[in-house]
């Protein structure tokens, strides 16, 4: 293991997050609030003392980056971030306890979007502000961010950006990687624009057009209001319940768009099975609830905005899900576990994954009835080579796995089989809200301490896709390198 690069990288990381708290800090200054921008300056205070300990202590002697260390360099950095990111909740007294704190700094990051806060409209515009913020940021991921802002990034960063970017490949849609990542980040700060103009289109204030654009593009679902969307315009409900879609989308596939290639994009067979989800189960709940509204357009966009919201991972909603019949409620509970496309920034599963999944199912089943077939997996027309497949299987068991340990560790909770368990799958593929208690009207700030602390780290782990933390819990990783 090469300490040094770890936690200096871990140093620069800090420094960036410096950077990203004097926005609101600025904000706090400009809507005068002045004990919230105290602590922010204490909090950038603390994310540079930390940082300049971190590179001032721990020189790299070499630049190397392999697999492991770039696995470690996410962990290490996204719970530095959301240890610091805590600090402004706690110190102005917004979350009184720093559990508390932690909790929904890390949701903001991972962009779970669970919060634990009875009442979010008595927060201030700057901690409005930085809960979205984290959303912005967490979206592409803090490394990627990095890369891009700090002409002293390590060189080999490929390691770093497959750990931390979500899907199972990182597909280079340039021979550079740090091209690459600048060329996603600008597609996904433009997107993020369009919304924002289109929310101010839709009869938005210019505050909360920010605010939701922010969170919508990291598919977090932090909002200003306790009802989330359901206080705002018909039009803007429409407006982020289409962005909530694009931004489940492989960003790959707009680069694909801008460069002129439509047809290629289009033909994506992930954007086309994401598509097809969303019209199907759109369609499928809004025939079954119709009986609860008074118009067809009514029922259509209340179904269409909880598709779109819980299959992206957002987790906006305009009504509360939970009173739904079963069969709307069944649908959107599958789609907690699918998530959106690879390279996207929703959370769960993946399509590709399931694809991939399926697609190995109906070959072993070939394989079955006759035994001297031959099969392939192909995703996109092409052929998926075996250890992709070994690895996707791989996480599939390790992402069954990690949310029955999830599950049996908060059981200890009152709360009933279906909000425990809707916890458990909720953070973990960074959705947000479940069932019962942790249903859009509710929170989860019952749950008690040990269990906050374990949905925290199911949302790093499901954020990080589970390697980066195992890694890092892992003793042999830390070995020294001969």
């Amino acid at each position: 293991m090469n300490y040094r690069i770890v936690f200096s990288t871990t140093g620069m990381v800090l420094y960036i997050e410096a950077g990203m708290l004097v926005f609101p800090a600025l904000i706090a200054l400009g809507y005068h609030e002045g004990g919230h921008a105290v602590a922010f300056l204490i909090a950038i205070g603390v994310a540079l003392l930390g940082g300049f300990l971190l590179r001032r202590l721990c020189k790299p002697l070499r630049p190397d980056i392999f697999s492991k260390e770039g696995l470690v360099i996410v962990a290490l950095a996204w719970l530095a971030l959301s240890l610091v990111g805590a600090l402004p909740f706690y110190l102005s007294g917004a979350i009184p306890r720093y559990i508390d704190a932690f909790f929904e700094t890390v949701s903001g990051f991972t962009t779970t979007g669970a919060t634990l806060l009875t009442d979010v409209e008595v927060l201030s515009h700057s901690m409005h502000f930085w809960r979205c913020f984290t959303h912005w940021i967490g979206g592409m991921g803090i490394l990627v961010f990095v890369t891009i802002v700090s002409a002293k990034a390590p060189d080999r960063t490929m390691h770093i950006l497959r750990a931390e970017m979500p899907g199972p490949t990182m597909d280079k849609i340039v021979p550079r990687v740090r091209d690459g990542v600048k060329i996603l980040y600008l597609i996904y700060t433009v997107l993020t624009l369009l919304e924002f103009i289109a929310l101010l289109l839709a009869g938005m204030s210019l505050y909360d057009a920010i605010v939701h654009a922010m969170s919508t593009a990291g598919t977090g679902g932090f909002g200003l209001l306790n009802n989330s969307m359901a206080g705002y315009p018909v039009a803007c409900q429409w407006v982020v319940g289409f962005f909530m879609v694009f931004f489940g989308i492989n960003f790959n596939l707009f680069f694909l768009m801008a460069i002129g290639r439509f047809r290629t994009a289009l033909r994506s067979h992930e954007l086309l099975c994401f598509l097809s989800i969303v019209v199907v189960a759109s369609g499928v709940i809004a025939f079954n609830i119709a009986p609860l509204y008074g118009s067809a357009e009514e029922s259509a966009r209340h179904a269409f905005f909880q598709t779109a919201s819980i299959l992206s991972t957002t987790g906006f909603s305009t009504v509360d899900f939970t009173a739904w019949p079963a069969l709307s409620q069944g649908i959107l509970f599958v789609l907690m576990f699918l998530g959106g496309c690879s390279g996207s920034t929703a959370g769960g599963l993946k399509i590709s994954r399931v694809m991939m999944l399926f697609q190995s199912i109906r070959r072993e089943l070939q394989h079955v009835l006759h035994p001297r077939s031959t099969s392939v997996v192909r995703i996109e027309n092409k052929k998926v080579d075996d250890a992709v497949i070994s690895s996707c299987n791989t996480y599939f068991s390790l992402y069954i796995i990690s949310i029955a340990v999830i599950f049996l560790l908060i059981c200890r909770e009152p709360f009933g089989l279906e909000t425990n368990l809707t916890a458990a799958i909720s953070c973990f593929n960074n959705v947000g809200p479940g069932f019962g208690m942790i249903s859009p009207s509710g929170n989860y700030a019952a749950f008690s301490p040990f269990s906050k602390i374990v949905l925290s780290g199911a949302m790093l782990l499901g954020r990080l896709e589970i390697y980066p933390l195992l890694i890092t819990l892992t003793p042999t990783a830390w070995a020294k390198r001969r």
